[in-house]
């Protein structure tokens, strides 16, 4: 089975490369003259792109396929309160030049809106900035010239005192989403809320592919094991009909906890063993899969995975460690 690692928007390796460079309301709205601070706006959206190719480039030294992009790329950008602003087409050229590098490259790129947005939520206001916000973040997408398989994963969301109504309500309110948006979306299993059964069961609903974290999978679950449940999440990428002639791997969330007493925080760096663990669980019927990183140090994390895969082949494990970020890992006998 081979295995793409990658790693979530920040580096800990590049200086001065931040992609989610920002201005708060409050300091924007201190400015005098608002021509000025959406000008400002637009030249840190800009500057964003830039470390976002810078990034890439990034990626490309490493041997890294899978990246997620920040949803914090344009400062501001569906706060209410700029409304009337359109930052797009103006940064249309910055963003097909990301996209146009990430598919020369044959890259992965996802993105993973921030936590308020919630599409099993009750009240009206927060289901529109939902949409809105996933609208937006179809646009960058779209504005960047990338297809259907690159997508933007989600949460159900909250249960808010009854965890079948707000199911529903979360199934319901993506059926009325724009199509553009239902086709971009993955479903991930939480680590409060919604386990990974429960979420695998809507998603199959729904009809999206499932993101299966195995983290948070071993922080909520019902006695279940990911790899029983692997079979249908497969099943949902499986059902899909992807652009081009090659379908997309599942792809899964690694990371470890940060502690005994912090099992839902997440680590600098990934231990090895229960990923590899799920892996070779997994290989017999799975001819790829990628994984995505969630540690705190980023690109050094995976750097560091790398390093203890190649320390497991050279003790004869079932792995072969094949370029920077990639492995290829045998079942188990």
């Amino acid at each position: 089975m081979i295995v793409r690692f990658g790693f979530v928007a920040m580096s800990m390796q590049l200086e001065n490369a931040s992609p989610s460079r920002t201005m708060t309301l409050a300091s924007f709205n201190k400015l005098a003259d608002r021509e000025a601070g959406l000008r400002r706006l637009t030249r840190i959206a800009e500057e964003n792109l830039h470390n976002t190719l810078r990034l890439l480039k990034h990626c490309k030294y490493m041997d890294v396929k899978v990246y997620r992009l920040t949803s914090k790329l344009i400062p501001l950008a569906t706060h209410e309160a700029l409304e009337d602003w359109s930052p797009y087409e103006e940064l249309a050229p910055r963003l097909a030049e990301v996209g146009t590098f990430a598919k020369e490259h044959g890259m992965r790129l996802s993105f993973h809106p921030d936590h308020f947005t919630v599409l099993s939520t009750p009240r009206a206001e927060v289901l529109r900035q939902s949409e809105k916000d996933l609208a937006h973040h179809v646009r960058l997408l779209e504005l960047m010239g990338l297809d259907e398989r690159a997508m933007c994963n989600v949460h159900v969301g909250g249960s808010y005192g009854d965890k079948q109504a707000a199911a529903e309500r979360f199934l319901r309110n993506f059926a009325a989403l724009d199509e553009s948006i239902r086709n971009r979306l993955t479903l991930e299993n939480d680590d409060k809320t919604f386990t990974a059964a429960e979420t695998l069961a809507i998603a199959e609903r729904a009809g999206v592919p499932m993101v299966l974290d195995i983290h948070h999978h071993a922080v909520i679950n019902a006695g279940e094991k990911a790899e029983e449940l692997w079979p249908r999440v497969k099943a949902t990428w499986e059902s899909r009909q992807w652009p081009g002639d090659a379908p997309l791997p599942p792809k899964i969330h690694a990371s470890s906890p940060k502690s005994e007493s912090d099992p839902r925080g997440h680590a600098d760096y990934v231990e090895p063993g229960p990923l590899l663990r799920f892996l070779v669980s997994i290989a017999r019927t799975t001819p790829a899969v990628d994984v995505m990183i969630e540690a705190k140090r980023k690109d050094e994390a995976l750097l560091k995975l790398m390093d203890d895969l190649r320390a497991i082949e050279a003790k004869g494990g079932p792995v072969r460690v094949t370029d920077g970020a990639s492995a290829d890992i045998r079942a188990s006998d």
